[in-house]
């Protein structure tokens, strides 16, 4: 089987990897709301790229209520008009999605930039939603826990560590646990560009519990290290897949 992550919005790549005979793991963040490499994405297209710019700035900085601040003040007295433009690009983007996957035996869970219910009403018959359970593929038990944790109150892929906590716990025993989010291990959490940690203290913790002999994952796009052992557990980061093109073969 073959893993990947963050795609955001590479659809051609994406199509490529899902026209094997192998089944496919998605492990979150499909849409582009912003490439902060070029700035481009979805929310570039509604907000305007200078505004982008200083956000990104400003979340680099750790200063995360100014960079709230910022978004709200550009969507004031438009807010219906806005939230129905990136419902639109939201939508579209789950389209050509769906198209790139379409045919192919994929499990697809969600991250932080992803609209969990609108990705998942938008899969092909060939694809399955999965989050907080457990699926046998290819006689590896693998359990799924979608969601990333962040800064972001409030938005559709974000939870909290006591949800991502809940989720894990109904998986029990498992020979490989995916999630978007990485474990809280500094050399896996850390993002060396973004300059902070996006790790989960939940999933770090199941891992030492429950020790599954794989746990792959995305959301840090420039970890310190894409591989490490947390107790038994070999940890493999299988982004960033805009970037790359390529997806990571299980074992």
């Amino acid at each position: 089987m073959l893993l990947i992550s963050d795609v955001h919005g590479a659809w051609e790549a994406l199509a490529a990897v899902a026209d094997t005979d192998e089944p496919l793991l998605v492990l979150g963040d499909l849409v582009n709301l912003v490439d902060y490499r070029t700035m481009d994405g979805i929310l570039a297209e509604v907000f305007g790229r200078p505004l982008v710019e200083e956000v990104s700035r400003l979340r680099l900085l750790g200063r995360y209520d100014e960079a709230r601040a910022c978004w709200q003040a550009a969507s004031a007295g438009r807010e219906d008009e806005t939230r129905a433009r990136l419902g639109h690009l939201l939508g579209e983007s789950y389209v050509r999605a769906a198209a790139a996957l379409d045919g192919a035996d994929a499990y697809v869970t969600y991250g932080n930039v992803d609209h969990p219910g609108m990705l998942e009403g938008s899969l092909p018959s060939t694809a399955r939603f999965v989050d907080g359970e457990v699926v046998e593929i290819q006689g590896w038990r693998i359990g799924f826990a979608g969601g990333g944790i962040g800064p972001d109150d409030g938005a559709p892929g974000i939870v909290s560590e006591q949800e991502m906590a809940a989720k894990l716990a109904g998986l029990g025993d498992l020979d490989v646990l995916c999630t978007h989010v990485a474990p809280a291990v500094r050399q896996l959490s850390h993002d060396v560009v973004a300059g902070r940690p996006k790790g989960s203290a939940a999933v770090a913790e199941f891992l030492q519990e429950r020790r599954p002999a794989f746990h792959y994952f995305g959301d840090v796009h420039q970890p310190q290290a894409v591989e490490w052992r947390v107790g038994g557990t070999r940890c493999r980061n299988v982004g960033y897949f805009r970037a790359t093109g390529r997806g990571l073969r299980h074992g």
